[in-house]
């Protein structure tokens, strides 16, 4: 399995709703895509508030790394990569992406 964890620094004018609506992305995309097995969504709730402000992410499982590269080409998915970074500081440079193999 493949943990695809997604870490975002969003501007200061993003509100918490328009967060959650960049968010609702993730359930259309888990549904058309074979090789997700879940997905999260949120803010950070740590006890240890060393997030160094990467306060909302996200994380996908995916069956192996052929159905990470589908989600990685899949038209809808860089729609959505493409909004996260409109709305993230400094553009891509407010986004960490890590993936795992689990």
């Amino acid at each position: 399995m493949i943990r695809h964890i997604v870490l975002i620094r969003f501007r200061p004018d993003v509100t918490e709703a328009q967060i959650a609506g960049l968010f609702v992305a993730l359930p259309v995309l888990a549904a058309k895509l074979s090789g997700v097995l879940h997905f999260a969504a949120g803010r950070s709730e740590s006890p240890e508030r060393i997030e160094r402000g990467y306060l909302h992410g996200f994380t996908v499982d995916f069956t192996d790394w052929a159905a990470l590269a589908t989600y990685q080409a899949d038209p809808d998915h860089k729609a959505f990569g493409g909004s996260l970074v409109a709305h993230a500081v400094g553009g891509i440079d407010g986004i960490l992406v890590f993936d795992l193999a689990v």
